[in-house]
């Protein structure tokens, strides 16, 4: 039975990994007491005491965790901003070329980013196949829900007194200088960052992510999703809008990933769809985790058939 410990369980994603992984058999979580939770002594010795560590914290609390480990065994997986571009860090989106076996090889696992995720899905087989340039410049939509913004958010949002601007979306990340920019430029083989646009609902859960491309042959581009993504949890599917629209909160509660095409040669609409709290943190997260202990992959994952 493998040790486990997650590192920042109070918070959003570390309490749902915890939820999850709660009722595995083949799993031993090793927990620390409130009192003991943030003693650097004890969170040391849960670290170097573990298989795998989930470092679900702050970047700067996450970089003081990963110093604590001192032995060669203890695998990784950072769910911070911390190290997704990190030398020596491998980046936990498995569905990428190649990627699977580099998680299952690696000790240092950085998670994806939420919005990251559904960009670089999008944007990275396009790019190895030549449909994008490397150079080309992107623009990048992408709707979450409030619970993306972790506890404090939350509160927020479900405070009956809030202030009435949290009923209508809210864009952020207005400076271009969005915290997921570095992996969605990096991991999808671009040279120039997107113009990122993420807005934040006043809905629980659940990404849609649009990119849209000018003047290519939309038949090539569906061929190049069938073939990349065949099967698993990122899929490419055709038809998928309900009616003429298509509801950012389709797949909350899931941890799948849908990939969908719309529009025409003059003007095309890539988009995916999935849960910010499943693919785009603690669903992920427990993917590479099985990725590196060597059990199937969805083990303990919500995917749709």
């Amino acid at each position: 039975m493998k040790k486990v410990f997650i590192d920042g369980s109070a918070g959003t994603t570390g309490l749902r990994i915890y939820e999850r992984l709660s009722s595995r058999r083949d799993i031993q979580l090793l927990t620390l007491s409130d009192e003991t939770r943030k003693d650097i002594n004890a969170r040391r010795d849960a670290l170097n005491s573990a298989d795998i560590a989930f470092l679900c914290l702050p970047d700067d609390a996450a970089k003081e965790s990963v110093s604590l480990v001192s032995n060669s065994s203890t695998a990784i997986i950072d769910t911070s901003t911390a190290h997704r571009v990190s030398p020596g860090w491998t980046y936990g989106l498995p569905e990428l070329s190649g990627q699977r076996e580099r998680v299952k090889a690696s000790k240092r696992v950085a998670n994806p980013g939420c919005h990251a995720t559904g960009f670089i899905v999008l944007v990275a087989p396009l790019v190895e196949a030549g449909i994008i340039a490397k150079d080309e410049c992107l623009s990048c939509f992408s709707l979450t829900g409030y619970s993306g913004g972790g506890k404090k958010m939350i509160a927020q949002y479900e405070d009956s007194s809030r202030d009435s601007l949290l009923d209508a979306p809210r864009q952020y990340g207005l400076t271009q200088k969005h915290k997921h920019l570095p992996e969605m430029t990096q991991v999808s083989g671009l040279t120039v960052p997107p113009v990122f646009c993420p807005i934040v609902a006043p809905y629980y859960a659940g990404m849609e992510v649009t990119v849209s491309l000018f003047s290519r042959d939309i038949k090539s581009v569906c061929e190049c999703y069938r073939d990349y993504y065949k099967d698993g949890v990122v899929r490419f599917t055709e038809n998928a809008d309900e009616g003429g629209f298509m509801s950012a909160g389709k797949f909350a509660g899931r941890d799948d990933l849908e990939i969908s095409v719309c529009g025409n040669d003059e003007r095309i609409l890539l988009v995916s769809r999935f849960d910010n709290l499943g693919k785009g943190a603690s669903g992920a997260a427990i993917q590479n985790m099985n990725i590196l202990l060597g059990v199937n992959e969805n083990e303990g994952l919500m995917i749709s058939d």
